[in-house]
């Protein structure tokens, strides 16, 4: 491994051996679903900057990966969606990870009727080389591990993803990224790309990477503040602000003119007509939002009609949209 993967190794360690609270903060709600009860330490041991646990991703009984097992607590709830043997695979390289994390899931079957340890199946190994099938997966998902690889890294990372994914399978991630410069000591420090800090992307550069790897759809569901790196506490000039987001990378087609992203673009037609076509399979009803790719939106803004408004990006989308 890595020196830098090395580091990251050793603090996982100590976080699965001694659970450190403030190691990572979500900035999502914990998922409250019938009948599901997370067990405290897991909540404890959630090293994650959101959720990667979308109940619309996870219908028809999907096979699914999850790649930092942390304490548990997002295996379970994905679990949650897959009660089936082996329904859920998780995948770490640190041994006293995946031994606390298994204890855990002890404690989950102690309170919760409908778990069975079965579902899961926990495997040591590395996001740069999987242990796992090509073309075996539905759902594959990890939450503020991504961030944490060099650039080189984390093009490996997202090529394995994509080769574990089936056919229009989905990748789901959580990471930090920043629109301000990260001086190159920050970058090059090991502890802080291990915290999940100095290894942040512009997201711009994060999207391209994923589409890069050939996702031909890429969704962003979330994007919140998130951390702060201030001079004087870090070294750094200038105010760094991390935002947390939610992205959801699909196994579709690439298209012919490049990959659909969505980052939360409405539009909405407010002419005379009854209705507006631009004959490329967007059909604008008068005063009816549609939710559109960033493609689609760039194509209708050309067209300088002043009839259709075209918001900003909102940076979160849920699904329902045309591109």
């Amino acid at each position: 491994m890595s020196n830098y993967l090395d580091t990251t190794a050793n603090v996982y360690k100590e976080a699965a051996l001694k659970p450190d609270v403030g190691l990572c903060c979500t900035t999502t709600p914990i998922w409250q679903l019938p009948g599901l009860s997370i067990p405290k330490i897991m909540q404890e041991m959630n090293y994650g900057c959101g959720s990667t646990v979308h109940p619309r991703d996870l219908i028809n009984n999907p096979k699914i990966l999850y790649v930092g097992v942390g304490g548990g607590m997002e295996v379970l709830q994905f679990a949650y969606f897959s009660r089936q043997q082996e329904g859920v695979i998780g995948i770490d390289i640190v041994d006293e990870m995946l031994e606390a994390c298994n204890k855990n899931m002890v404690e989950a079957e102690n309170q919760n009727p409908w778990f069975d340890s079965n579902f899961v199946s926990l495997r040591k190994g590395t996001a740069l080389n999987l242990p796992v099938e090509d073309s075996s997966i539905d759902v594959a998902a990890q939450n503020c591990l991504f961030n944490i690889f060099t650039k080189e890294d984390l093009k490996l990372a997202l090529a394995e993803m994509y080769r574990v994914l089936k056919p229009h399978g989905r990748l789901v991630l959580s990471d930090p990224v920043t629109e301000n410069h990260m001086p190159e000591s920050l970058k090059n420090d090991e502890r802080l790309r291990a915290l999940c800090l100095s290894g942040s992307l512009p997201l711009q550069e994060y999207l391209d990477m994923i589409t890069e790897a050939g996702f031909g759809t890429v969704e962003v569901r979330a994007k919140r503040p998130y951390r702060i790196l201030a001079p004087g506490q870090y070294d750094t000039e200038e105010l760094i602000i991390l935002d947390s987001v939610e992205v959801c990378a699909i196994k579709d087609p690439m298209p012919s003119d490049g990959p659909c992203i969505f980052t939360g673009k409405t539009a909405i037609y407010y002419g005379d007509e009854e209705y507006f076509d631009d004959h490329k399979g967007h059909v604008l009803m008068p005063n009816q939002p549609l939710s559109i790719c960033d493609k689609t939106a760039k194509a209708l803004t050309t067209l300088k009609r002043k009839d259709i408004y075209i918001s900003d990006s909102t940076y979160f989308y849920d699904g329902g949209g045309c591109c």
